[in-house]
Parts: structure tokens; sequence; C-alpha cells
């Protein structure tokens, strides 16, 4: 029993030996820690440079290609383009005495770089640094003859590599800022659409790296990247530069007229399909060039700001320094940068009028026949408002009170309406509810808008004709598409398809059907009055109707707060053909540089949406169908003389850009008419559609051959040779301007209040 005992426990002798053993553990793992504390002393630093040089050579991110944004016919908006980073390996270059100084030699002829900084970079870290970055984002052009160096033959230039990544690049410049937006560090969207689709633009970096395998040796392996998705969007660039060519005319001849500044302090234009919701072009003024969005000249003529965003002068070349903190700065980047079309909101003015009288039509609460008495002035709620004509206009139809812009005759459509069902309408039309486009940035607009609640008689009377409330020009030409299509709100937006790298399909983005605001009848019933507007005898928009065609639409006029300061926002939103609606276009003047007696003229609008549709309605294949008046035909003359003579200063040739690939195939695409439908149909052989890019004849409508002079038609290329004539006839007439919605001297229009 002892025995069996002495067997379960530990002897004497055995209780030394684990001592021992315990004790000569302990002073190895002293020794080792002591070791270890004294390399990290003596020689931490010089380690951890190393490794970190290592880890940078041996283990490197792969960039991926951002997606590239295409316009409606394949020609590219914006793209990313391989740039070139200029690596030093210290370790290599200084592997033999012979490479060093034809290699800094090199390097300072070819990159201009300080080769004494890179000595002293040398003398610090040569003996373990193989990671050190010289200079960034070079072209492959820019690194060429350095490279071509590193190949002759028998070369001592080495340890220099290129490193691979990425730069967003905008061949447009200006083009479509708003909309497309751009990015930072090349990745990040910021507005517009780079914001928007951000996720869907961005890829996956790739990874290469090394490790030890079982025999000790390094090995490297690759995980490739994923580039990111493309867009296919609605914007037509053709259209785009027509719009935005004549918002820089506009600026041009108005900026610096009354006080120092840009021609207005915002101009926008929206031009959109009626029957889908698709945006062929938006834009507004001032610009600025996404190459070179932080380049401060954009800022000249805008708004200078103090800290609370409050105007307290224009922005010059003078004042431009006081800008001097990062926040004042951005605070004039911001307006800058964001999109004045859904960004910012403003009372709207006339164009409302026939929003007002949808709604009482479709309620029930007039039949469209009836006739009002505009004395020039009504006295509701304690307050007298007046009509634009003061003197005025007598008995009006609702037709009659549309054409000659009456606020009064708009007044007693609404209190025939009454305030529930006038609310129940502006809902309906979705205003103080975002349009949900596909653009970063739109407005809230819920709080500047009556409700049941807060709306009184006066509130009413007042908002009828487009005073005491605030919208958005995207949500007003959403509702207004509405109004002219047969009562179907789309849902807008700016982008039809998102394609793979590959060019495969990924989605495609059909129009999107909302609701029907208002029915069939009363629909055309809405397009006969604005007809009217352009083509009556006291139309106020007939300034607004392009040489051959026929048009409808509603001028606006609107005073801005504080009233009485003879500050206006002046517009007009129109649309054409007038007996066929298929294109709507929205301008916007919102405070136009002029004397106080010349700012509530709405033909500063009119104007600008006759010369943009004077060119857009051609190219969009629409014919004329009136005649032209000599004047006229001297007038489109010169503008043909003046489109298909281009500046000096500025390559007649476009460049080729990139197209999606088609669908499954593996091929680039090749620029401006490359196919945008991924698989559906081939890539255009090159030439083949050459007359897409030859000028527009305004007169004609068709497409001009610049080496021939046959007029080639614009859709199917075919050619009618030099001898086709379009008609002759008369001119329009031109009307007076609109004066918007005026009070009592002194008084005031109510202004919604938030809602609880």
């Amino acid at each position: 029993m002892d025995k069996a005992k002495s067997h379960g426990r530990f002897t004497i002798k055995m209780q030394k030996k684990l001592v021992v053993m315990f004790l000569l553990v302990a002073l190895a793992f002293a020794g080792l820690s002591y070791q270890l504390f004294s390399i990290t002393r003596d020689r931490g630093e010089r380690y951890k440079k190393q490794v970190l040089s290592q880890q940078r050579y041996d283990s490197k991110d792969i960039p991926y290609k951002r997606g590239t944004i295409y316009d409606a016919n394949g020609s590219v908006l914006a793209s990313s383009e391989k740039v070139y980073n200029v690596i030093l390996d210290a370790v290599a270059l200084l592997d033999k005495e012979e490479y060093l100084e034809p290699t800094l030699n090199a390097l300072r002829s070819q990159f201009g770089i300080d080769i004494s900084e890179v000595r002293s970079y040398l003398a610090e870290m040569g003996e373990v640094s193989r990671y050190k970055v010289l200079a960034k984002r070079l072209s492959y052009e820019e690194i060429t003859g350095f490279i071509d160096l590193q190949n002759e033959e028998n070369s001592l230039v080495k340890g220099i590599w290129f490193e691979e990544e990425y730069k967003r690049v905008y061949p447009g410049n200006t083009l479509a800022c708003d909309v497309i937006g751009f990015t930072t560090n090349d990745y990040d969207g910021q507005y517009g659409l780079e914001e928007y689709y951000n996720d869907v633009l961005s890829g996956t970096p790739g990874r290469e790296y090394g490790y030890l395998n079982d025999d000790g040796e390094l090995e490297r392996r690759t995980i490739a990247a994923e580039d990111g998705n493309s867009l296919i969007t609605t914007i037509d660039a053709n259209i785009q530069s027509i719009v935005e060519k004549y918002l820089l005319k506009f600026n041009e001849e108005l900026k610096d007229n009354f006080h120092p500044g840009n021609g207005a302090e915002n101009v926008g234009c929206i031009i959109m399909k009626v029957d889908s919701g698709e945006i062929l072009a938006m834009a507004s003024y001032p610009n600025y060039d996404l190459n070179d969005t932080r380049n401060t000249d954009a800022l000249i003529g805008m708004n200078l700001l103090d800290e609370n965003g409050k105007r307290v002068d224009y922005v010059t070349q003078e004042n431009l320094s006081t800008l001097d903190t990062e926040e004042m700065m951005y605070l004039h980047l911001d307006a800058l940068w964001k999109n004045f079309c859904i960004s910012d909101t403003y009372e709207p003015g006339s164009v409302s009028k026939p929003f007002t009288v949808a709604a009482a039509i479709e309620s029930g609460s007039i039949v469209g026949t009836e006739s009002y008495n505009c004395e020039g002035v009504v006295e509701i709620g304690g307050k007298k408002i007046k009509c634009h004509n003061r003197w005025g206009d007598g008995y009006l139809t609702v037709q009659e009170g549309v054409e000659r812009s009456c606020n009064i005759a708009m007044i007693r459509v609404g209190q025939a309406m009454g305030i529930n069902n006038f609310v129940k309408f502006q809902h309906i039309f979705n205003f103080g509810l975002k349009t949900n486009i596909d653009l970063q940035g739109e407005a809230r607009t819920d709080k500047v808008i009556y409700y049941e609640n807060n709306m009184g008689p006066t509130e009413l009377a007042t908002n009828t004709f487009g005073q005491g409330y605030n919208t958005t020009m995207i949500q007003t030409i959403t509702a207004f598409c509405s109004l002219i299509n047969g009562g179907y709100y789309y849902e807008p937006h700016m982008v039809s398809k998102i394609v793979s790298p590959t060019g495969a399909t990924v989605q495609n983005i059909e129009p999107r059907l909302l609701k029907q605001t208002i029915s069939e009848e009363t629909s055309k019933t809405i397009v006969e009055f604005c007809n009217t507007v352009v083509t009556g005898e006291h139309g106020t928009g007939k300034t607004a109707r392009p040489a051959g065609y026929m048009i409808g639409g509603k001028t606006g006029t609107a005073e801005t707060l504080p009233r009485g300061n003879d500050e206006y926002v002046v517009s007009f939103m129109g649309y054409a053909p007038a007996d066929d609606p298929q294109i709507a276009i929205y301008v916007v003047v919102d405070r136009p540089n002029m004397p106080h007696y010349q700012r509530d003229d709405a033909k500063f609008a009119t104007k600008i949406v006759r010369n943009i549709l004077t060119e857009v309605l051609p190219y969009l294949g629409i014919f004329m169908t009136e005649e032209l008046s000599e004047k006229e035909m001297q007038e489109l003359e010169a503008l043909q003389i003046e489109i298909m003579t281009p500046p000096e200063d500025v390559q007649t040739e476009g460049e080729e850009g990139e197209g999606p690939t088609p669908e499954g195939g593996g091929g680039e695409g090749s620029g401006e008419g490359a196919n945008p439908q991924g698989g559906e149909s081939p890539a255009p052989t090159p030439g083949v559609e050459i007359w897409k890019t030859f000028p527009i004849d305004p007169v004609t409508g068709y497409a001009v051959d610049p080496n021939t002079g046959d007029f080639v038609d614009p859709v199917t290329g075919a050619v009618h040779g030099s001898s086709f004539e379009g008609g002759t006839a008369e001119g329009d007439s031109q009307e007076g301007g609109e004066s918007g919605g005026q009070e009592e001297e002194g008084a005031q229009f109510p202004t919604p209040q938030p809602q609880p």
C-alpha cells in the first residue's frame, strides 16, 4: 500500500530537478527579453523604417478604375486615366556605386526632381528603404523619356520604378459640371452623379503581396482589382453644350451692367422629355471647371459672403484675397459647386398659374369657361393685391387670364377652388416633396409651402399666382410635364443604364410613372391655354417662340423678399411642339443685373429659351411648321454661320473618347457615337456616323456637311443635296414684360410657417 502511494507523488529529488529546470527557463527568458529590449532601444527606429519599407515594397494595393460616365450617345463625360508615381528603391540604387550619379541626373533632367533632397534621403535611409515617392501622378508621356534611359543597352539608371494609379478627368471641363459633380482623391464622389452613384462607380482594390513558403523563400501573390461600373446618362452632350453656350452669352451681355458681378445671381435651364422624365440637359451659371474645382477665378462675379452666408458685396479680383481662411473659402466654393436647378428654392411666380387653373378644373370648382373682372387691384384680408396691369384688364375668360397672366383672374379661380382643394393639388403636383431625382443635393421644400392649418384667404390669393411659397426648378418642370402630357407624373432621372466594365448591362433604369395628377381632358385644356401665351394677341411669351416653330408655355415673374427691393426672379416654362409636346424647357433668371425699373421683365428668360430651342429643335429632328419672315431668315443664316465657324482658339475636332464596350465583348468603345446600349447593337465603325458631328442648319433642321455643303438627314445620314430649301414667312411680334403680383406699398406677402 505504501509502495503504491509512493508512485502517486513526487519525490524530493524530482522536486529539486523541477525547481532547477524552472530557474534555467526563467533565466533564458530573462536573457531573451533583455536582448529584445536592447535591440528595440538601440536599433528600433531603424528596424521600424526597414519593416515599413519592406511592407510597402512587398505588399501593395492595386488600384481599381472608377467607372466612366457617358452621355446618352456614348460620349465620355467623366473617366479615369492611368497615371504614374515615381518610386525610389534606395537599396537597389545603392547596390553599386556606379548607379548613383546616372540615376540622379536622369531624375533631374526628366522630372525636375531636386536631387539634393534625394541625396539627403539616401544618406539617412539608403540601407533600408525600398519605397519612396519622388513624383506623383505623371502621365505616360511624361515618363517615357526616363523609361527609354532605363532601357538603353548597358544602362546605369537603376532603382526607379513606376507605381500605377488613376486620375479622374473630365473631357468637357465645365460641361455639365452641376450634373456630374467631381471626386476627391479621385475615388470619393462629391456632388451630382459622382456622389449619388458613388457605390456604383467605385470598384474594389486588388492586392499584391509577398510571403515566405515552407522553404523560407519569398513568393508573390496578386489579387486583381475589380473596376467600377459605368453610367449611361440621359444627358445629350450636344444639347447640354447649346444650353451652356446661351447661359454664358446671357452672362457676358449683362455682367457688371448695373452693379459689379455676374449677369444674374443665378441662371438655370432644364430640358426634359415630357413623357419619360429623362433629363436631356441641366445647367446653371456660374459654373466651374471639373478638372480644377478649387480655381478661385470662378468665384469672381458671385456674391461675397460674410461668415453667416449673407451677401456683403460681389467677389472681384481685388477682394478675392479676403477669403483667406479655409472656412470662408469653402463657404464660397460650396455656393459655386451646388446645383441651382435642384438645390435652390425661390417663389416661382406666374409659371404656377397653369397649376392653379388645372387644379380648379380637375376638382370641379370651375369648368374653364368662366369670366372674371380684373380691376387692377383687389383687397383680401385687409391687404391690397395688385395685378401687373394696375389699371385692370376688364372681364377676362380663364384662358385670357392665363394668356395675359392676370393675377386677379387667378385669385378668383383660387377662391372658387378653396383652401382645401388648393392645398390638396399642391401635394398632388408634388410641391413640398422631393422629386427623388438621382442627383445629390436636392433641396427639401416641405417647410416653405402652406398647409390647411396655416393658409388663410390672403395666402391662398398670393399662392395662386406663385408668390408666398417656394419651389425648386426640378419640382416645377417635373410637375409641369404632367400638365401637358395627359396628366402623367414621371420621376425625373439622369441615368438610363448601368453597365459593367466589360459593357454588360447591370441595370436598365426605365421611366418610372408615379401617378396621374390630372385627367387627359384637363391636360388638353391646359395645353390650349398655354399655347395662347405664345400665340395670342396679348400673350406674354411671344418672344420665346423660335423662328419656324410653334410652342407653348408660361412666363413668370416673382418679387423676392424683402418686398419692395425691386429684385425679381423671372422665368419661362415652355414646351415644343405646341400641338404635340415632346420636350419641356424651363429657364429661370434669378435677379438680373439691371436697373430697378428693368428687372421684372420675363424677356430675359424668353430670349434664352428662343435661342436654345432654335438650335435644339432641329437637332432633335423636330422640323419647322411655320413660315419664316425675311428678318427671321437673315437671323437664322447669321446663326448658321456662327455655328459653323468655331472660335480660333477652339479645336474643331473633338477628342476621341472611350465608349462602353458591347455586352459580352472585350473591346474598347470609340468615343462619340459609340454604342451605349451594351450588347443590343454593335458599335459603329469609325466614320459611318460622321454626319452626327455636322452642324445643324437652324432653317431646315438638316445637318450640313462642312466639306460639300450638302444637307444630311441628322438621324439616318441620308444626303439630300444642296438644293433643299426651307420656307419663308412672317415674323413674330414682341410683347412687353410681365410683372409679378404686387401688394400696396409697404405690405408684405405672408410666408409659410414651419410645421410642428
